[in-house]
């Protein structure tokens, strides 16, 4: 048997990075967790130890430091497509650089004073490939919904060893998980910030309009929403755990409960998942990977 080198990528992960602009009042921060991947002519330093085509991962972190500060305060995606590409241009043994970044939000509650907000996680995945070009996804994470009615489930697949009740009226909760991309691969223009507010709020407005008979079935309605809110997507990605929420039997003392009180269940839970596409989407490149 003869073994060869399959691929391989890498990179320094989960870099903290704050950065604040004093010239606004409020002050204004970009709170971001990035981590980066390189991928390229890395066959020797695997099979020989040679490492003249690596570029250190302190260097990295260093990179992604030094960027904030020239590129001042930019969205998200601005920030992390110039970083991929800062690699790729500059070190001729990287052909491909991938950058994943979270970006914490933060809300001013004086002039130098911020709260942390708890409306989920803006995220951010880039892919620059020197042959291909640049490939974006948005979205988002740690976004917590939940309806206390409009909710059924009913009819579902039965063998031996099901045991689940049927219901007409449940409470409907999940922690939202969303990515979309962009119909053009190389897409770089446009507002981000409203772009990612118009897709969130798209899933929060299919969320909340959407009478449930299933988590699926609101799955396919928020991944609607965003397409048909955000023309320049053509794909979204979501997984939704299904956050049980069970009536408390109040019988043992005498009480009743009339979907009043429940036991907020954290695991085991469903997970659904699914992708939403344009009809015309083009073909997905390496960002989804």
């Amino acid at each position: 048997m003869m073994a060869v080198l399959g691929e391989n990528r890498y990179g320094k992960a989960e870099v903290r990075v704050v950065r604040v602009d004093r010239s606004q009042e409020p002050h204004g921060i970009r709170d971001w967790n990035v981590s980066v991947s390189l991928a390229g002519d890395m066959r020797e330093v695997h099979l020989s130890g040679a490492n003249d085509q690596v570029l250190p991962t302190d260097t990295q972190k260093n990179t992604i430091y030094v960027l904030a500060q020239q590129l001042g305060d930019v969205e998200p995606e601005v920030f992390a497509l110039a970083l991929a590409r800062h690699f790729v241009d500059r070190q001729p043994g990287i052909s491909r650089a991938r950058v994943q970044l979270d970006s914490y939000g933060w809300n001013p509650i004086g002039p130098h004073s911020l709260v942390r907000s708890g409306d989920g996680i803006r995220t951010v995945t880039v892919v620059h490939d020197e042959q291909s070009g640049s490939w974006v996804l948005g979205g988002l994470r740690e976004l917590t919904l939940l309806n206390t009615t409009d909710s059924e489930f009913w009819g579902f697949a039965r063998d031996d060893y099901t045991t689940l009740a049927e219901t007409t009226d449940r409470m409907l909760a999940t922690s939202v998980e969303a990515r979309w991309r962009f119909r053009d691969a190389d897409y770089d223009g446009g507002d981000w910030a409203v772009t990612y507010d118009t897709a969130r709020q798209a899933l929060l407005d299919a969320f909340t309009g959407t009478y449930s008979y299933s988590l699926q079935q609101s799955l396919y309605a928020m991944g609607c929403r965003v397409l048909a809110e955000v023309p320049q997507v053509c794909e979204v990605r979501l997984a939704l755990p299904n956050k049980h929420h069970f009536l408390v039997d109040l019988s043992p003392f005498g009480l009743p409960n009339h979907n009043e009180v429940y036991l907020a269940a954290d695991r085991p839970y469903g997970l659904i998942e699914g992708q939403v596409l344009a009809d015309d989407a083009p073909e997905a490149g390496p960002a989804w990977s």
